[in-house]
């Protein structure tokens, strides 16, 4: 089995060639750009490089689901379109997924070698408050809340995704130690991006705007205990 593998893009012409070109076949069944409106000439790109390119609207999390929702295969695997992730290690993050021994794995880039300027230290700060509170709350070990993170589909459509901003990566984290996923943190190396400016930490407002949807999504499924449904994601 095989992973499809979903880049949520929004004017990274610069890097997506390089991106889809260091996902290794053997392991990716399809790589789906899906592309909230960029003007820079991405999809063009993106398809010329080989991937499926799909126009997702506007909204980080608007555009990870509209890929997983295309998705082929059984489990989905997301990163992001700037380069920083790096698509080569894809079997270090599919692999436990693709074998069964997990239903969820996300990279951490804090517990992985970070190149000099790839995160600012509000960056790590945040991840390692969330995963304190996601750890009081669920018993989970979080240390970070990196973009690149497989999946099996059948689990992620039972977390009943509701954030479609910013507040995605921190939603399917809690939703999946609520659950009782068998989840697994990778540490990772991790780059600075290929070009472009950041969509979050590029600007103060960017910032504020996702740090904004990050806490109101914690507060919201941190409020929303009645509604877990202890699905395990696996048999027993």
């Amino acid at each position: 089995m095989k992973a499809s593998v979903v880049i949520p893009t929004f004017n990274e012409a610069t890097a997506i060639a390089s991106v889809i070109g260091e996902i290794p076949r053997d392991i990716a069944l399809e790589i789906i750009v899906a592309d909230g409106g960029s003007t820079d000439g991405t999809r063009a790109v993106a398809r010329a490089a080989g991937a499926t390119v799909i126009d997702a609207g506007r909204g980080y999390g608007r555009a990870c689901m509209a890929g997983a929702t295309a998705a082929q295969s059984k489990v989905i695997v997301f990163l992001d379109g700037d380069g920083a992730d790096r698509g080569d290690l894809l079997g270090s993050v599919a692999g436990p997924v693709l074998a069964g021994t997990h239903d969820f794995v996300i990279a951490s880039r804090t517990r992985g070698q970070r190149d000099p300027g790839s995160m600012f230290w509000h960056q790590v700060l945040a991840g390692r408050l969330a995963g304190w509170g996601m750890g009081a709350l669920y018993g989970a070990t979080y240390s970070d809340m990196c973009a690149f993170r497989a999946i099996r589909k059948d689990v992620l459509t039972g977390l009943d995704m509701r954030e479609m901003t910013y507040g995605w990566n921190i939603e399917m984290q809690m939703k999946a130690a609520r659950s009782g996923l068998r989840i697994l943190e990778v540490p990772v190396p991790y780059r600075c991006r290929m070009g472009g400016i950041s969509k979050v930490a590029g600007s103060l407002g960017g910032t504020v705007r996702a740090s904004g949807k990050i806490v109101s999504t914690f507060v919201r499924v941190a409020a929303d205990r009645g509604s877990d449904r202890r699905q395990t994601g696996h048999p027993g």
